[in-house]
């Protein structure tokens, strides 16, 4: 009896792990990949929606076995929030990157055969500052509204999925903030508010995305964590004292 149970709490905590690296794989692919493939004719709108539209949709399909991070930012926030262990917070992390960096490959293969396409060009949906913003944006303009556009991001995420929240609405309310959040903040930087949703193009385009990556590392993770601190400490619903 003991060891079926172990091997059905092992089995639920690797589809944990599954979960996100596919979930992070999905986001990049469809994500960036309407960028590379479909930039062109959908134009920012349309590539924001796209964005909005697989995370929204991800909620739904893995959100009940791993919650749905599949965003290095949003792990570190729960994280802080006390809301995942450590332990499945450095993993969920590890497997994310992996996940995003497998799609940026399969993005590549497939833009590889696509007449005209560069990488050196084209790239595959890199994110970046100064020359490599698609609006020239700075880097210290950039910083601010990755921290902003991932502060509000994650406030949303906390808000939704909180208990005293409607039930089966956080995946619309996520996915749709996600859509505005690109709307804003793909002319400032391709918009990242995601680590692992930045570090897998890079891992490829190389040379400047390598060079910027620590930008949307940082900037991310700092935005995510102050709104982990906001929401705990003053906009957290205050249980009862007793309960």
């Amino acid at each position: 009896m003991t060891e079926i149970g172990s091997s059905h709490v092992s089995d639920n905590v690797l589809r944990k792990y599954v979960a996100e690296l596919v979930g992070t794989l999905a986001l990049v692919f469809f994500g960036c990949g309407s960028a590379v493939f479909a930039g062109k004719y959908i134009g920012f709108l349309g590539i924001a929606f796209a964005f909005g539209v697989v995370v929204l949709v991800m909620v739904y399909a893995i959100g009940p076995i791993s919650g749905c991070h599949i965003n290095p930012a949003i792990t570190l926030s729960m994280l802080v929030a006390r809301k995942i262990s450590a332990r499945d917070a450095i993993i969920y992390i590890i497997v994310q990157c992996i996940g995003a960096v497998l799609s940026a490959g399969i993005l590549l293969l497939i833009a590889s055969g696509m007449p005209g396409y560069s990488l050196a060009q084209n790239g595959l949906g890199q994110n970046g500052y100064d020359a490599s913003s698609p609006a020239g944006f700075t880097l210290i303009a950039g910083f601010l509204a990755e921290v902003v556009l991932t502060f509000f991001f994650l406030l949303v995420i906390f808000g939704a999925t909180s208990d005293e929240a409607p039930k089966g609405f956080a995946g619309i309310a996520i996915g749709f903030t996600l859509f505005i959040i690109h709307l804003v903040g793909i002319p400032i930087t391709g918009t990242s508010v995601n680590p692992a949703r930045s570090i897998g193009p890079a891992v490829f385009v190389g040379g400047t995305a390598i060079v910027q990556l620590w930008m949307f590392l940082v900037a991310p993770i700092i935005g995510g964590i102050i709104a982990a601190i906001i929401w705990m400490f003053l906009l957290a619903p205050k249980r009862p004292s007793g309960s």
